[in-house]
């Protein structure tokens, strides 16, 4: 599952647009959403080019954006 909040305040903190970033992984700024909120799941392929675009280095870090077992969805706000 992705962790939502976590993402979305990284890309806050770094400045970046999710038009952008949904561009650079070859996907529609909806099929981005889609993603972010759980809708859809992200392709390997997809977590390494986000985690390069969010400069994600570590395992962990990677594990608690992408396979978090329970977060906070901001779908639901």
């Amino acid at each position: 599952m992705t962790n939502t909040t976590a993402i979305e305040a990284i890309i806050k903190s770094k400045g970046l647009k999710k038009k952008a970033i949904a561009q650079q992984l070859r996907l529609s700024a909806y099929g981005l959403a889609l993603k972010l909120n759980n809708k859809n799941e992200f392709k390997a392929n997809e977590i390494t080019m986000m985690c390069d675009i969010l400069g994600v280095k570590t395992l962990r870090e990677k594990e608690r954006l992408f396979f978090a077992t329970e977060v906070e969805n901001n779908s639901t706000k």
